[in-house]
């Protein structure tokens, strides 16, 4: 057998990559296949209650009427609806009676966004009766109108 030079080993080496190279990405083999699958995760599991407020001029005495203003507190992530207000008056003095009083809402669903304070989501008058009966007990007393949503 003949010597290698080398030149002839660089050569052979060279080849033999080449070869190599060549014929190992002729070797490459796969598996085919098919498949399904399913992902799921649990949805929000809903609102926390909004904060509901009224507001009206002070003052108030019998045969007048005020405007109310409900308003909407939402610290929950995600946008509410506020419909059905249901006012009721209560008094701080047990003699100035809660049925000398009528108050009434609107009742038109108003969207109230995620993380908002002080939304007005309604207006409604807040009328004290002029009953021809002795009132003073209302004189001073505190009014409060109570709301709640449905």
């Amino acid at each position: 057998m003949r010597k290698m030079t080398k030149k002839n080993k660089i050569a052979a080496v060279a080849l033999s990559a080449t070869l190599l190279a060549a014929g190992g990405g002729a070797a490459y083999a796969y598996w085919s296949t098919t498949g399904s699958g399913t992902g799921g995760a649990a949805a929000s599991a809903g609102n926390n209650e909004v904060t509901l407020h009224s507001s009206f001029a002070p003052g108030i005495a019998p045969g007048e009427t005020r405007a109310v203003t409900y308003t909407a507190d939402n610290s929950n992530t995600s946008s509410t609806v506020v419909a059905g207000l249901a006012p009721t008056v209560a008094t701080s003095d047990a003699k100035c009676l809660a049925s000398w009083f009528t108050v009434d809402a609107t009742t038109t669903p108003v969207p109230v966004a995620a993380n908002t304070t002080g939304a007005t989501v309604g207006t409604g008058t807040l009328t004290f009766i002029d009953n021809a009966t002795n009132q003073d007990a209302c004189k001073a007393a505190t009014i409060t109108v109570n709301v709640t949503s449905h």
